[in-house]
């Protein structure tokens, strides 16, 4: 039992599928980093982040079945249900009630504020003109502060894949400002 198993995505989507404790905890420990990275960044509060990582994981492994691989990755597929999760919790009124009574501060999980006056040159906008994967390796990198190996070990992408789609998404970046 001591051996950590490696999955590959579509084992671990039939794992999740029978209901595979091992694989949501290999789910969990590959993934929870990233997904929190997305939810914080929308809600901004942790406490209330990690109890939406937590609503998120119970949605996936109640919804797996619904889940449809040729529609996309495993991990976009579990983005969108943290991101959804986030927003939701936003607009609910008692987080709504709370964020009044609290000063907002400047360190926010918000893009403007991990670098301040980024919008400045329109590259927030510019981040949403990229895939999916390559927008979220540039934010866990440059705005998170992940090294690569720590994305890599959070998405289970190979050290080498990180590094490409990183420069990938660079090179992309460049191109859409001039």
């Amino acid at each position: 039992m001591g051996t950590k198993q490696i999955y590959e995505e579509w084992e671990l989507v039939t794992a999740l599928r029978s209901k595979d404790d091992q694989a949501f905890g290999y789910l969990y420990d590959h993934y929870s980093g990233a997904l929190y990275s997305v939810v914080k960044q929308v809600v901004g509060d942790t406490e209330i982040s990690n109890d939406v990582l937590q609503e998120t994981f119970v949605n996936i492994w109640r919804k797996i079945e619904l889940y449809d691989e040729t529609k996309g990755r495993l991990f976009t597929w579990m983005l969108n249900i943290a991101r959804n999760a986030a927003i939701d919790k936003t607009r609910s009124k008692g987080f709504q009630q709370s964020s009044k009574l609290q000063p907002i501060s400047e360190t926010d999980g918000t893009y403007a504020t991990v670098k301040p006056g980024i919008d400045d040159y329109g590259l927030k906008r510019l981040l949403f003109k990229l895939k999916e994967e390559h927008r979220l390796l540039i934010d866990l990198s440059y705005y998170q502060g992940y090294t690569h190996e720590q994305i890599s070990k959070a998405l289970a992408i190979p050290l080498g894949t990180v590094k490409t789609r990183i420069r990938t998404a660079l090179s992309q970046l460049r191109t859409l400002l001039q």
